[in-house]
């Protein structure tokens, strides 16, 4: 059995910081009343880890749900990130003030950049990824945030990174899930001492109807989403499950009690690809 055991037993990052090894996410759920409740009640559930960023729409309502839960600020590691429209030194900076307005706190646990810049927008991307890191540096030494990290960043996104940084990223934040596991980045980031976190860590709900999937969590009394939690883990990456469901938030924590094993794990990576949300830093038109 792996050595983590409940939802607030931790990764520890690069820089020291300590991170609940599951993290709840709120990728597409609405601002106001939605949000609100989904990540309260995720917090009863025991989450103490949630991920939001600007793009999301919803920082005002996580901020709310965090002051209403009646848990210590310190309790909670907070993540939002970076939109692409704010790439860039100035901007960043002015950006990552206003999410911390929206939220409420006078830090975030974790800032990271959502992705990375292309050739589709910019005549230089690379200057324009490096810039932005700089200032997630600045930021960093400011104390309004206290890790600094990355989102979509393939392994050439984070040569250039790490090619002009004072601090290395301690997360690459990826579309990661059985069908589209991006072992590259994973091993990469792993040989650099960077923690993978897996966003769509059920494929967007594509992948719990697979039967191949369906099967091997059968075996385990599992349902796939627990399933694939728990294949995230035991390859040593940070899971961002979501739901606004609370029967399916609630079961999206029960993934201590059983371990997969290497026979299974091994059908699970050398699954073809499928539920890929689409989404590539290399021609993302925004």
């Amino acid at each position: 059995m792996s050595a983590l055991t409940k939802l607030t037993d931790v990764f520890t990052l690069n820089d020291g910081a300590r991170i609940p090894c599951v993290g709840f996410g709120t990728w597409q759920t609405p601002e106001g009343e939605v949000v609100v409740s989904s990540v309260k009640h995720a917090l009863s559930c025991g989450y103490r880890h949630v991920d939001t960023a600007s793009a999301y729409e919803n920082e005002t309502g996580v901020g709310q749900a965090l002051a209403q839960s009646g848990l210590e600020r310190s309790e909670i590691f907070l993540t939002t990130k970076l939109w692409n429209a704010d790439r860039g030194y100035e901007t960043t900076l002015k950006a990552a003030q206003l999410s911390l307005e929206r939220l409420g706190v006078e830090y975030v646990d974790l800032y990271l950049i959502h992705w990375p810049a292309n050739n589709r927008i910019y005549d230089d991307p690379v200057s324009v990824n490096q810039a932005t890191w700089k200032a997630f540096e600045k930021l960093q030494k400011d104390g309004l945030v206290r890790s600094i990290g990355l989102s979509n960043f393939l392994v050439p996104h984070l040569e250039q990174i790490l090619a002009v940084a004072n601090v290395p990223p301690a997360i690459d934040q990826i579309e990661f899930h059985p069908g589209y596991p991006q072992f590259d980045t994973v091993k990469f980031c792993q040989e650099h001492n960077i923690q993978v976190e897996a966003w769509s860590p059920l494929g967007c709900g594509r992948v719990l109807t697979d039967e191949r999937l369906v099967a091997i969590a059968g075996k385990y009394g599992k349902s796939v989403a627990q399933l694939c939690i728990r294949w995230a883990l035991q390859h040593n990456i940070l899971p961002l499950p979501k739901s606004v469901h609370a029967d399916r938030i609630e079961s999206n924590t029960l993934v201590f009690d059983f371990e997969i094993s290497a026979e299974d794990m091994a059908r699970i990576d050398a699954l073809p690809e499928f539920g890929f949300s689409t989404f590539s830093p290399y021609d993302l038109p925004f």
